[in-house]
């Protein structure tokens, strides 16, 4: 039997509050995390991802209050990314409450990182965080972002995410920076290119908009679908992307 398609909503979290906004630029309150981690686990969501997005940006720890919080409130996975450095980091989460930790500009500045995380947490606890865009400069047409999509690290997105998951990261967070909250779609052909070289869970992140968004995904190679605003605003519904991917023949929990 094929694995289920997760469906998991995004909390990008600054300062304590959800936001979001377009391109990580133009930010508007979306509410208190925990309040909305409670709805989303009453409604069904199969994990929460916890992102506090400007963690990197100014050199601080993820706030780990708020993580403590939400993982008291809910009883579904949680992975939580933003500001992760190394096992230092990833050993306090996991002993805040966190089942998974995102690493992404940790890992580019110091890629033995994943390496170490992954030695001594295995590797279901190591998801690479992966902010790409289109950049014509590189060998696949991807570039890797940092600090929430405002730096480029100068690396082609395919060869590096074939090397961290060479070195053990157990799972992939791919959020196209190109299609982040324009609720146009996501990028169905990074989407493939990606799954072609990792053959580890893919999470599909970055653009959508309808439940036909959410199947496209999946078609692509997604493994898991996840989002921000259609959730935070009410625009969608948990069981409406369940309903559209079991009514396209997708196994979900």
């Amino acid at each position: 039997m094929s694995v289920a398609i997760r469906v998991i909503p995004c909390l990008d979290v600054t300062d304590g509050r959800v936001v979001k906004g377009v391109n990580f630029v133009n930010l508007r309150d979306a509410g208190d995390p925990v309040d909305l981690a409670r709805a989303y686990g009453e409604e069904g969501a199969d994990e929460l991802t916890f992102l506090d997005i400007s963690a990197s940006v100014q050199g601080r720890e993820t706030t780990y209050e708020v993580v403590t919080r939400t993982a008291e409130t809910v009883f579904i996975p949680l992975c939580v990314g933003g500001g992760v450095r190394g096992v230092e980091d990833v050993d306090r989460l996991l002993r805040t409450g966190a089942d998974k930790v995102g690493i992404n500009t940790g890992a580019i500045r110091r890629p033995e990182a994943i390496d170490e995380i992954t030695n001594r947490f295995g590797d279901q606890v190591c998801v690479l965080s992966l902010d790409a865009r289109r950049e014509p400069g590189h060998p696949s047409g991807y570039g890797v972002t940092t600090h929430g999509g405002r730096q480029s690290a100068g690396l082609d997105a395919i060869e590096w995410v074939r090397e961290a998951v060479d070195r053990g990261a157990g799972e992939v967070l791919l959020n196209s920076m190109d299609a982040d909250g324009t609720t146009a779609g996501f990028d169905l052909q990074m989407i493939e290119d990606v799954r072609k070289v990792v053959d580890v869970p893919l999470i599909a992140s970055g653009g959508a908009g309808t439940v036909d968004h959410f199947v496209d995904a999946a078609r692509a190679g997604a493994d898991a679908v996840l989002a921000a605003s259609v959730f935070h605003y009410g625009t969608l519904r948990i069981s409406d992307v369940k309903d559209a991917l079991r009514a396209a023949d997708f196994p979900v929990r």
